[in-house]
Formats: C-alpha cells, sequence, structure tokens
C-alpha cells in the first residue's frame, strides 16, 4: 500500500477506543460532525488518506457500547495530560463519505459501531443544520507503530492535523481482508438502502 507523501503528513484525531477497534477491526466507520476549534466549525473531508491520530481528552465511558468499555481503560493506561511523544498505529483511506441528515438513517447503523445511541444522536444533533459525516475506511495497521512528537499543533478539540515532523513511508497491512472488508461496507450500504 502506499500513498502521497503529502496525504501521509495528515492526520485525523478521533477517541484512542475507535482508533483502537478500526485497528482491530471491529468497525470500520467514524462518525464526524467537526473539532470545536475548527477553523470552519464544521467537518471537511481534507484529505483522502491519513493516519489515525488517538485522541484522549473526551473519551467519555457512558457513550461506549458495554462491551467496549475495557477498550476504553485499556487506552487509558499509557496516557497522561503532558506525554511527549504519541503512537500512531493506524492509517486509513476513505472509501465513501456519507452524510446522514436524519435519525431514521443514523439509527440503521447502531450494530455497526462501538458508540451507545446517546452518542451517535448527540453527534447527529449538534450543529443541525450541518450532515454528520459517516466516513467507511479501509484501515491498515503499521507494522511498525510510530512514535512522533507531541507537538503544541496537535493539541485541541479539532479533526486534522498536519504532522510536523518527516515520516518515512511505513509498510502497512490491512486490518481485514479485502473479502471481509468489502462484506462490511455492503452490510452498511444494505443498512442505509
Amino acid at each position: 500500500m502506499t500513498a502521497q507523501n503529502e496525504q501521509q503528513s495528515i492526520a485525523l484525531k478521533e477517541w484512542a477506543v475507535s482508533v483502537k477497534a478500526l485497528a482491530e477491526g471491529q468497525q470500520i466507520i467514524v462518525m464526524r460532525k467537526g473539532g470545536i476549534i475548527e477553523e470552519t466549525r464544521d467537518f471537511q473531508l481534507i484529505s483522502p488518506s491519513f493516519y489515525l491520530m488517538p485522541a484522549y481528552e473526551h473519551q467519555k465511558k457512558h457513550l461506549l457500547k458495554e462491551q467496549y468499555v475495557d477498550g476504553l481503560e485499556e487506552t487509558l493506561a499509557n496516557w497522561s495530560i503532558d506525554m511527549e511523544t504519541i503512537k500512531l498505529e493506524a492509517y486509513a483511506e476513505v472509501v465513501e463519505d456519507i452524510e446522514v441528515t436524519d435519525q431514521e438513517t443514523l439509527d440503521r447503523l447502531r450494530d455497526l459501531h462501538i458508540w451507545t445511541d446517546t452518542f451517535a444522536e448527540e453527534r447527529l444533533r449538534w450543529k443541525k443544520t450541518k450532515p454528520l459525516h459517516v466516513l467507511l475506511l479501509r484501515v491498515y495497521r503499521l507494522e511498525t507503530p510510530l512514535e512522533i512528537s507531541m507537538r503544541p499543533a496537535y493539541n485541541g478539540c479539532k479533526s486534522w492535523v498536519r504532522m510536523e515532523d518527516e515520516i518515512q513511508s511505513p509498510k502497512m497491512l490491512p486490518v481485514l481482508d479485502e473479502e471481509t472488508f468489502l462484506s462490511e461496507v455492503q452490510k452498511i450500504k444494505n443498512e442505509l438502502a
């Protein structure tokens, strides 16, 4: 798998527990409306492929389905507010960006992600005039995780981060084989049909 250097210098910040679920093949979607300090105040897909950067600050146990709470505890075990480095273990390519504007459509996806109905509903209702972006992701695990310096520019509630250090293209392996991945995509499309 190869990607252009410009794209590889971008990361999408996502709850660490979500990154874990994506990297373990437990789900292939993320839901985005934008970070509080986004320049545009709404989500824009600025790159079709990116690293998945774990974010820890806003994770909430009560917004996860019960079977994923242990995963949250696991991600928090090695986290501190003054971390000097951050580990990148996964890379993703967007297969589709589906805009969801109503609760009924969102409800049809409830069995295909780690979050509670409350989480999904809150995401949909926030900035009501803007659609909720459901990104279908082809996820890859880095053969060797990257340990990068934690920079001030990476902090804050935002979706996208431009890496400040040059990163060599690491070897990557798909989390799901092609057949399983296409089956998961079809499940989502069937639910939305």
